[in-house]
């Protein structure tokens, strides 16, 4: 795995690629593939964490690749680091001059920066991709400006990846992304329903900075390994709205024909297609039976997909 670094740690010089690449679509990689080819530098993708708007504005921003996950998404193209700048009020208050000459040229020693066209840095956002040209120019610092990725439905973004998302659509997030989707957590005890109707499931403490798809029933396959072979599993996303329908939203996977205890275990779940949406029942015995249901149905739908 790459390392994921502060800025005073990383190998220099650099060849950066700068900026959020959450999801890490298309047009992330056309970014990220102009600082992989030459020779300039270690090439290396900058990002901040935690995200601007978490600290300008206290919005939570989840992410679709937490930075662990990034760097073994990242190794495969050709990046040698993911270095992560840490973002607070002082960051935000460099001027564009102050942040391309402090962190870009003098404390990452950058010999070739690329970045979207959308890119905008420093303080109030006023620094552009023609700002960061002219600036990095003056010292001799090529600057590439990848022009922003269309398809027919329109610009690609990470917020179509996560309305996909939100709404159950598996496919389409996985066609934005070019590979499927996939989250961790580790299994926590639960209160035992699950196996009391006997469909036992793995609780999964999720990290709270992931972005999860919209609450539902999903097939999806399930790891303990990644190098390893999946099962495939049914699983519950949202809270329960017959057994306690005051409980917070959980992670509950069933795994389809087998019986391992996974306490204190990592599962590596990939969802890949809605089955419903949540409902209530009038009393365990029917939940159990619709589990059942749910069960079968993501066994069938399982047969027709290759994991990847």
């Amino acid at each position: 795995m790459i390392p994921l670094c502060s800025p005073k740690q990383a190998l220099l010089p650099t060849a950066l690629a700068v900026g959020s690449f959450d999801g890490l679509h298309a047009g992330h990689r056309r970014v990220i593939e102009i600082i992989t080819k030459n020779q300039l530098g270690v090439p290396t993708v900058l990002s901040f964490w935690p995200h601007p708007r978490e600290v300008l504005y206290g919005e939570t921003r989840l992410r679709l690749d937490l930075p662990s996950e990034k760097t073994s998404l990242l190794k495969p193209i050709g990046v040698k680091q993911l270095v992560l700048v840490p973002f607070d009020h002082s960051l935000a208050a460099l001027s564009p001059e102050e942040f391309v000459n402090q962190i870009l040229l003098k404390t990452l020693q950058a010999k070739h920066i690329a970045v979207g066209a959308n890119f905008r840095f420093g303080c109030n956002r006023e620094g552009d991709a023609l700002t960061l040209q002219k600036i990095a120019s003056s010292s001799g610092i090529k600057v590439s400006v990848v022009p922003i990725l269309k398809d027919i439905e329109g610009r690609m973004s990470s917020s179509r990846i996560r309305s996909a998302l939100k709404e159950g659509h598996l496919n389409i997030a996985k066609k934005l992304m070019g590979r499927a989707y996939r989250f961790r957590g580790n299994v926590v005890p639960g209160k035992g329903l699950g196996k009391g109707l006997g469909w036992p499931t793995a609780n999964l403490q999720v990290d709270g900075r992931k972005f999860l798809p919209g609450q539902g029933v999903y097939a999806a396959w399930a790891w303990t390994n990644i190098n390893g072979s999946p099962s495939a599993a049914v699983m519950n996303l949202g809270p329960q709205p017959t057994v306690d329908p005051t409980s917070p939203s959980a992670v509950e996977v069933h795994l389809i024909d087998q019986q391992i205890d996974l306490t204190g275990k990592e599962l590596i779940i990939e969802p890949v297609q809605k089955l419903r949406d949540q409902k209530r029942f009038e009393n365990l015995k029917a939940l159990s039976v619709q589990i059942g249901l749910d069960a079968n149905l993501a066994k069938t739908k399982l047969q027709r997909f290759c994991h990847n």
